[in-house]
């Protein structure tokens, strides 16, 4: 028996792509399940189409998966795929331009016909014409082995090729000495209705790891030792930016000992959060798909009023809509979460790819002084911990809060230490009982806007709760009573009294990474947290200090925030905007900050980072 080399690797970046309806981001889930399971370190980075469902064959229709996992720490889904599987024609030309010379290219020759290869734009094959001579290419009929290998189960042709995504699957497990066993056992669940379905796609998976077995083609397979010293003990899963954030709702509520109550209207790349929560009615958790993006903000408001945990889920276009209602519960001041997945924009913009331009909405997006707190997580793993601050900070204060996530974090995913219970923050609330205040004539009464001395939070009161009774509704209220208000006086002490309280909400102090005393930082915040943190690496490693600082709390930014900034000789803040961050931080300490944009609807590349942060360094 012929027995094949196997090389050991540090780290490898997989590709997968085909059409949308290729199966190709189940397959590199897939993947991703068992490369956790494994205990490699891994990021990834799903792509998707904007159209539902672009024409078969054609570049707008392209859906792709790239999984980054190695032996040590990574923080990006990687720059350039080692990997690349193409389905179709259109899927290589697609993604070719971003593999380095030397990667490895499978492709699925059964759809290179004259026809989908000029679909795709090519003018003559690329299997034939040489262009593809740098890379180490493997033609393989992936449709004509997967229908062969599943001649038995009687079905269609259409049927069998379904089963293509399972076949390079196996493949690739093989290819990388990963276990099919979770793939198996996930097949039998999802297809537990329909049996012989679920028995082809097993056949499928097995039949791509004999082919790597035993094809002369692959004569190498590689191995990527388990992670071991990247994690600290404890037990972990793999998690996706949205599934994180929503465990994070839920612990929440659980912490606060308040059902939660999701208000919402379905907009990629904020949907799935809908679909999670719905799945826990088991935890007091209620879910309401409302019937546009307005009546969603609306129940929750009214559920918060109700003394729930309320949360909206939504993406940039939704928060327009919101906008109103969010002023309302700013006057309200009750507790509210508005989780924004940000998106590409203006308008509908690029659904499906990801931008961080929304903070300059979140933060002056509404009609008058209307100020809310910001929150932002920086890796998928971290939404489970930013949900639960952005609720501690709605419960403490009785404000709403926004939450700003994006594309790039919700739909990818990482390895997440599941915390035991103990760990997590106390959120318990005091709901109002009865009269706070008594008159001069020693009458006691209730008092809905007399505040918490040290929060300035109003009292929560339930409707329904004898002698609680009060008013709400978007008109001004007089202070302490809250009857309806207009007097000047009194309205501008409610307006800086309400943004009183959000700058004096209390937030952790900046961390700064400064093993070098660097004259340079590089100031982040969100989803830029994993492609900075590599770029920072690459130069300290090149011999070039830099510092590193990442904001969670946008507003109100730390208290020591102005100090740090005024250490260093240059503050360079990366973002995928326009420099929406590098304004706020100019305007609010008049600092020389130098900006790094990006708005392409794609994450920031590690390389390319670096070299921009060098620039900056050098022309200093």
């Amino acid at each position: 028996m012929n027995i094949k080399e196997v090389r050991r690797l540090d780290r490898v970046i997989i590709r997968f792509a085909g059409d949308s309806g290729d199966g190709m981001q189940l397959t590199g889930d897939r993947f991703t399940a068992e490369t956790a399971s494994f205990g490699n370190d891994l990021a990834t980075l799903p792509n998707f189409p904007a159209e539902i469902r672009a024409p078969a064959g054609t570049l707008p229709g392209v859906s792709s998966y790239q999984l980054h996992f190695a032996d040590h720490d990574i923080l990006t889904p990687g720059d350039a795929p080692d990997v690349l599987v193409a389905m179709n024609p259109a899927a290589l030309r697609a993604n070719i331009a971003d593999l380095p010379r030397g990667a490895e290219v499978i492709v699925n020759t059964d759809e290179f016909s004259a026809r989908a290869i000029r679909k795709a734009g090519y003018a003559a094959s690329p299997l034939e014409d040489r262009s593809l001579d740098g890379y180490r290419l493997h033609p393989v009929p992936l449709t004509t082995l997967t229908v062969e290998a599943l001649k038995e189960f009687g079905l269609s042709r259409k049927e069998a090729e379904r089963s293509k995504n399972m076949f390079a699957l196996g493949l690739l497990s093989w290819m990388y000495h990963r276990s099919t066993e979770g793939t198996e056992t996930f097949l039998t669940s999802k297809f537990a209705k329909r049996p012989a379905i679920a028995a082809a796609n097993i056949a499928a998976l097995r039949a791509g790891w004999n082919f790597g077995e035993t094809t002369e083609d692959f004569a190498v397979s590689y191995e990527v030792a388990p992670a071991a010293t990247a994690f600290p003990a404890g037990t972990y899963r793999s998690v996706s930016g949205n599934l994180a954030l929503s465990y994070g709702l839920v612990a929440a509520s659980r912490q606060a000992d308040l059902p939660l109550y999701l208000g919402s209207y379905p907009i990629t790349p904020a949907s799935d959060i809908l679909h999670e929560l719905s799945k826990h009615k088991n935890f007091g958790v209620r879910t309401f798909q409302a019937e546009d993006e307005i009546a969603g903000i609306g129940a929750a408001l009214g559920a918060a009023f109700g003394g729930s945990l309320a949360v909206t889920t939504t993406s940039g276009p939704g928060v327009a809509l919101k906008s109103e209602a969010i002023g309302l519960a700013v006057s309200l001041e009750l507790p509210l979460l508005i989780v924004d997945i940000q998106r590409g924009g203006p308008s509908t913009g690029l659904p499906t790819k990801t931008e961080q331009a929304d903070l300059l909405q979140a933060m002056y997006g509404r009609n008058g002084e209307a100020p809310v707190p910001v929150v932002a997580p920086q890796t998928p793993a971290d939404c489970f911990d930013a949900a639960i601050e952005a609720a501690r900070i709605a419960l403490e204060y009785r404000t709403p809060v926004f939450l700003l996530s994006d594309g790039y974090l919700a739909n990818g995913s990482e390895p997440w230490r599941i915390p035991e219970a103990a760990e997590l923050p106390y959120l318990r609330v005091q709901f109002a009982q009865g009269p706070n205040h008594t008159l001069d004539d020693g009458t006691e009464v209730f008092r809905p806007y007399k505040r918490d001395p040290h929060t300035l939070a109003r009292p929560w009161a339930i409707p329904g709760t004898p002698g609680l009774e009060h008013r709400v509704g978007g008109i001004e209220k007089q202070d302490g009573t809250g009857d309806i208000s207009y007097d000047p006086a009194n309205h501008e002490f409610m307006v800086r009294t309400r943004q009183a309280k959000i700058d004096g909400i209390e937030v952790p102090d900046l961390e700064v990474d400064d093993p070098d005393g660097a004259g340079t930082l590089v100031l982040g915040w969100g989803s830029t947290y994993g492609p900075i943190t590599a770029a920072v690496r690459r130069l300290r490693r090149a011999g070039q200090p830099v510092a590193q600082a990442h904001l969670r709390h946008l507003n109100p930014f730390p208290r020591d925030l102005g100090t740090v900034l005024g250490r260093y000789e240059r503050v360079v803040v990366p973002e995928m905007n326009l420099g929406q961050l590098a304004a706020l931080v100019r305007a609010k300490y008049l600092a020389d900050v130098e900006s790094i944009t990006q708005v392409n609807g794609m994450p920031f590349k590690e390389e390319q980072l670096a070299h921009a942060l060098e620039k900056i360094i050098h022309d200093h």
